[in-house]
């Protein structure tokens, strides 16, 4: 394995953005098209390259509050009337890690009229916040049944009346002369996007290190988290697991850290999962379950979107495979699966079964040691990694309940409080 890790900051931004916006045809690409949008008002306004780059990774970034599939498409529809809730919770997972605190009050406030901000539009917050607003707005216009050049007409109609109340003047008028290219608009709806942003976008030449990627995938796991009461820690825990059980194993530094990433980020295709079938407090149709079973495709689809991320694709995508071949979705055999994906699937166990859920309480250890040996004694887990949480449970068990019970709280007394000052 390479001893020096490093990705394409534009590359990981766009790939985890892509999974908020792939569970439904009718948000597909959403915040990728409002990057563009705004991409393209903000080269004909003459701004600093910071501020540009600030406003492109808060569009790929900005309904990163809006954690459910339901609350991202009544947000894309129209359809809600508390837009403060999503802008909240987004500042609140932003301002978490240094990479992402300076985009986090754009993320907050992209909601916010022209006429009840005090400050200059010249006020980089100010213009960055209108110049997402106007973008988001834009793309969700937009109706995806429609030939583009039959109704950007339309929209820049609508679009002219937001002058000056909505929208400062200065970033309609921006627009209007950006709209006036047919490319702009043929680019902006094209399959294509993805690769016209990564070539063209602001960091097409940034790489980030292995702290970096650290960094954002912390972020993805409390939105992964969140989505549910009942996973609110889940994540934390296969990650600090996982991270314990690499090292009891005997694993490189390089190796855990990897593990810790792919921990964070091993549920991540569970954003597309609705919480109707996250959240059931009965057993799950089969229909329920098929859909439930996608969630490690998209898992792995996304992070191998990523130069230089194969190992924890694997690592984080192949939790539910089984060494008999029978596991879920890539039915991998014994010899397909490595160390670590092989440690994943046991911390994955372990952490779900030893926490409550809406169909069952939390194990006791000795029906989690029956549970998991039972799947060992089937050849199913591996026995070397399972003897190894045995035989250090206790060492296990205290890392992985210390990490959770700091997200709990984290969870509980500020996360959960958003709703109330959106009230307020």
């Amino acid at each position: 394995m390479q001893r020096q890790i490093s990705v394409n900051l534009g590359n990981i931004l766009l790939s985890l953005s892509e999974i908020m916006d792939i569970a439904n045809p009718s948000i597909a690409q959403h915040q990728q098209r409002t990057a563009f949008i705004a991409l393209e008002i903000t080269k004909n306004s003459a701004v600093d390259p910071e501020i540009m780059e600030n406003i492109f990774t808060a569009s790929l970034l900005h309904d990163i509050g809006a954690i459910s599939i339901e609350e991202k498409i009544a947000v894309h529809n129209f359809e809600t009337e508390n837009y403060n809730l999503h802008c909240i919770r987004g500042e609140l997972l932003l301002e978490q890690t240094p990479l992402f605190k300076k985009i986090s009050k754009i993320v907050r406030h992209h909601h916010r009229n022209w006429k009840d901000w005090n400050d200059s539009i010249d006020t980089p917050d100010v213009f960055a916040s209108q110049v997402i607003l106007l973008s988001d707005y834009i793309e969700r216009l937009i109706d995806r049944n429609k030939y583009i050049l039959h109704q950007n007409k339309d929209i820049i109609e609508k679009v002219t009346g937001l002058k000056n109340t909505v929208v400062h003047e200065r970033i309609i008028d921006s627009f209007i002369e950006t709209s006036k290219r047919e490319e702009f608009w043929l680019d902006l709806v094209s399959p294509r996007l993805y690769p016209v942003l990564l070539h063209n976008g602001p960091y097409r030449n940034v790489e980030i290190d292995l702290k970096g990627i650290a960094l954002i995938a912390e972020v993805y796991k409390g939105i992964i988290d969140f989505k549910s009461a009942f996973t609110a820690t889940h994540t934390t825990g296969v990650s600090a697991s996982a991270e314990i059980l690499s090292k009891l194993f005997g694993l490189t530094e390089l190796e855990i850290n990897l593990m810790k990433i792919a921990g964070n980020l091993h549920d991540i295709g569970k954003l597309i999962i609705p919480n109707n079938i996250l959240e059931k407090p009965d057993k799950l149709t089969k229909e329920e379950l098929a859909v439930i079973r996608c969630h490690t495709y998209y898992s792995y689809y996304v992070i191998n979107t990523i130069g230089g991320l194969q190992h924890i694709a694997e690592w984080a995508a192949y939790h539910h495979e089984k060494l008999d071949g029978n596991g879920y979705p890539f039915h991998c055999k014994a010899e397909e699966i490595d160390t670590g994906a092989r440690i994943m699937t046991v911390a994955d166990i372990f952490t779900a079964i030893s926490e409550d859920r809406p169909y069952r309480a939390a194990m006791n250890k000795e029906e989690v040691y029956k549970t998991i040996k039972d799947m060992s004694n089937k050849k199913l887990l591996d026995s070397k990694i399972v003897d190894l949480l045995f035989d250090n449970y206790d060492i296990v068990n205290i890392y992985a309940r210390e990490k959770q019970s700091a997200a709990k709280d984290f969870y509980e007394n500020r996360f959960l409080k958003v709703l109330e000052q959106t009230k307020q």
